[in-house]
């Protein structure tokens, strides 16, 4: 069954999540018509290869064009109006970007992953349940109600001055055309009668400016009250879901609904802003004692333009955080003299800003670190923003060529700490711009979350372990002190981020016994997920009880052998993974003999293994684990292959394959029979080879257990033989047996 297939079947609920990213940069109609292709594609790879990027560009406009060449047929009229528009901007926008749809795509498929592992999940984590609390989307829609509200206040107050000032005007008229009388006409009873009308009409322009700067002071405190509460609650919760998804949580949305928010209070501020000019013009033609515009408008001006600065500051957010395109799932690590992309939005979307606000960035803006490194940013640091990159016509800016570069210390040289101090000492990328509308300037400054910068790839590992820890256990977007002294993190939570980086990284989270599995590995003992604080140096410092490497690096060992060797038996959910070897002889001891499960290795780093049970003739239960394939193994021969054709040769000398069922009671080849890469009897004959003179080998999988001896004999890594060699072979073993595989001893691992 296909990716989109699963995700169709999901519960209301997830397909809400995955509606949320699915807009005009990859309509979901493209997604739903292209599935089975789009799932071919190696977009996560074309994501950081422009080459490859073009060419499943073009491929993807090809089959665009031939489903609007389908539905033409068909005469789907709307259909083929929506293809026709996706056609139109996959050639425009991504055109002279390819690498950028790759991107779309490659995060798009992978977040799909992460909710489907989401909802394979018994029970939501305690991070994604806060998120996704009933009180916050009762919050947003309070806002979005208010903010609807005070912009209808404020069109309504647009009434008032208007009567206001025409009633100013024909009062003016009436006042004008008195005094222009002789003075002997203005002693006339009509006369004396009409002042006394003139007295009656300023009385009413006195009550209604009172009335106006009334309901003009409602509007500006209903403003103000938004802003302070609520609308800085939903900031600061649109921010924290963003840190959550940085480390693997749900896709963090609702940035648009705030733009609209934002917009629409900037909106009603300039309204109110140019009533209150208003009133200033009238007070020039018009003014008397007790005048309550002279009193009341600086006042109220005043207001208007504190809440228009804090408004624009607020709005000056980082949209997309600091990041490689070639680890895209590692956010805010980055790596001197590397590019990486960075995106930032101005929530208030008014056409007079469009190209007219530039943006500057740096690296550690008069900030002291907590060592002598000192860095600079290379490329192009000064851009424009514009409503025209982004397709729902945000107003934003993309840094796409930056480069951090470490600057020579005082001494001479570059900084030279351990390992650690580098990967836990954090930066700060700032961005600041001036706006400059209607009168106002206005200074506005930002902060990316926290990087790492790290100078060789193998700092990432450790790097992203500083990154995971941080954004877990704080919501201060600026805290570079943070690792002096590292807060404990809750085991609960810990745990959630950690099946996370399975979801979003190999596309399958974990389940509640491969986390427990953790749990106990982390603690040394079984303990309660929501009372046990685990400390940053358990983590990630100290070495697991009896081994050379630490908790984390053990861990990042396995998401690596993942990615690159066993994903698809991964995502199958045919990896128990995360079993120990008590819990694994518990679990096998019962079953039918040559029943079998895959679990990583505890002792070896980025290590996987097999055992089965078998019988003994005295009835007795015996269990065999294989030396674990590390992924030097498996990059000669695929993993279900090793399967396969593995073969145990017992001391009668009769190789038989010892493997029959997955754990519970799968046949091994219902199993994995789609994910062999050949048939067993495929194998070069000898005159394959002929053209350069060479005789062909082939490897064969073979252990040998001696039953007088507890030490399993072992066998070199890959046996080499000969089609002569192979063809003896042949004669004592069936012809589906034998394919490439390697040998591997037994191992009490």
């Amino acid at each position: 069954m296909s990716q989109w297939s699963q995700v169709q079947q999901l519960e209301i609920k997830f397909l809400e999540q995955v509606d949320q990213f699915y807009d005009d940069n990859f309509p979901m109609e493209i997604r739903h018509l292209l599935a089975q292709w789009i799932e071919s594609q190696d977009w996560e790879a074309a994501a950081n290869n422009e080459a490859m990027a073009m060419i499943l560009l073009q491929n993807l406009i090809i089959q665009v064009d031939e489903q609007l060449d389908r539905v033409s047929q068909e005469k789907n009229l709307l259909l083929i109006h929506n293809l026709k528009r996706v056609r139109k901007l996959l050639q425009g926008k991504y055109h002279g970007n390819p690498m950028h749809i790759a991107v779309i795509i490659s995060n798009c498929l992978r977040e799909e992953r992460r909710i489907l592992a989401a909802a394979s999940m018994p029970v939501q984590g305690p991070l994604e349940k806060s998120l996704q609390s009933s009180v916050v989307s009762e919050r947003q829609r309070n806002v979005e109600h208010k903010v609807s509200a005070i912009k209808n206040s404020a069109q309504m107050t647009d009434q008032d001055v208007k009567y206001l000032e025409d009633l100013q005007e024909e009062f003016d008229f009436r006042y004008k055309t008195i005094q222009s009388l002789e003075q002997n006409d203005k002693n006339s009873a009509l006369i004396k009668q009409e002042m006394l009308a003139l007295q009656a009409m300023l009385n009413t322009l006195d009550y209604k400016r009172k009335e106006v700067l009334s309901k003009i002071g409602r509007v500006i405190h209903e403003i103000d009250v938004l802003m302070s509460n609520m609308l800085t609650e939903e900031l600061l919760d649109w921010k924290r879901r963003q840190q959550i998804a940085c480390i693997g949580g749900p896709l963090h949305g609702g940035l648009d609904q705030l733009q609209n928010c934002f917009t629409l209070l900037a909106e009603s501020l300039f309204q109110v802003r140019r009533q209150l000019e208003k009133l200033d013009e009238l007070l020039t033609r018009l003014t008397y004692d007790g005048d309550p515009i002279p009193v009341q408008r600086p006042q109220l001006l005043e207001k208007v333009n504190f809440l228009l600065y804090n408004l624009f500051r607020n709005s000056f957010v980082v949209e997309r955080q600091p990041c490689m395109p070639t680890h895209p799932q590692r956010p805010m690590v980055l790596k001197t003299l590397i590019q990486f992309t960075v995106k930032l939005r101005l929530l208030i979307k008014l056409p007079e800003l469009n190209y007219q606000i530039r943006v500057k960035a740096t690296i550690d803006k008069n900030v002291s670190t907590v060592s002598n490194r000192r860095f600079v940013l290379c490329g192009t640091h000064v851009k424009a923003m514009n409503m025209d990159e982004s397709a729902n016509g945000s107003l934003s800016v993309e840094f796409r060529h930056l480069q951090p570069k470490e600057m020579k210390t005082s001494a001479g040289s570059k900084g030279n700490e351990g390992p650690h101090m580098v990967t836990e000492e954090l930066h700060s990328i700032s961005f600041e711009t001036q706006v400059c509308l209607y009168g106002l300037t206005i200074n506005l400054e930002t902060s990316s979350l926290p990087v790492v910068m790290i100078s060789n790839v193998s700092q990432l590992p450790n790097a992203w372990a500083s990154i995971i820890w941080y954004n877990l256990s704080t919501n201060d977007p600026q805290n570079l002190s943070f690792f002096n002294n590292p807060p404990a993190a809750t085991l609960s939570q810990l745990l959630e981020v950690l099946s996370w980086q399975f979801s979003s990284y190999v596309g399958r989270g974990l389940n509640s016994e491969q986390l427990n599995m953790l749990a106990e590995k982390l603690t040394g003992q079984q303990v309660s997920y929501n009372d046990y604080q685990l400390s940053w140096a358990k983590f990630c410092k100290e070495h697991l009880p009896g081994k050379s490497f630490t908790f984390w690096v053990w861990l990042e060992a396995i998401l690596d052998l993942i990615k690159k060797h066993i994903l698809p038996l991964w995502i199958d959910g045919y990896i128990m993974g995360f079993v120990s070897k008590e819990k694994e002889r518990i679990l096998l001891k019962d079953k039918t003999p040559g029943t079998f499960l895959l679990r990583f290795s505890e002792s070896n780093l980025g290590g996987i293994t097999f055992t089965w049970v078998d019988q003994l003739e005295n009835g007795d239960v015996t269990f065999h684990s294989v030396e674990p394939y590390n992924k030097g193994r498996l990059s000669a021969l695929p993993f279900a292959d090793i399967l396969r054709d593995y073969k145990v040769i017992m001391a009668d000398n009769v190789p038989e394959n010892p493997l029959k069922y997955l754990y519970p009671d799968i046949p091994k080849d219902k199993a994995f029979g789609k994910h062999y890469s050949c048939q067993p009897n495929e194998v070069s004959k000898p005159s394959d080879g002929g053209g350069k003179g060479y005789v062909p080998s082939v490897f064969i999988p073979v252990s040998k257990i001696l039953n007088d001896s507890t030490e399993p004999h072992s066998p070199s890594d890959l046996l080499p033989m000969s089609p002569s060699v192979y063809a003896v072979l042949r004669e004592h073993l069936s012809p589906t047996a034998i394919e490439s595989a390697l040998s591997s001893p037994y191992s009490t691992d």
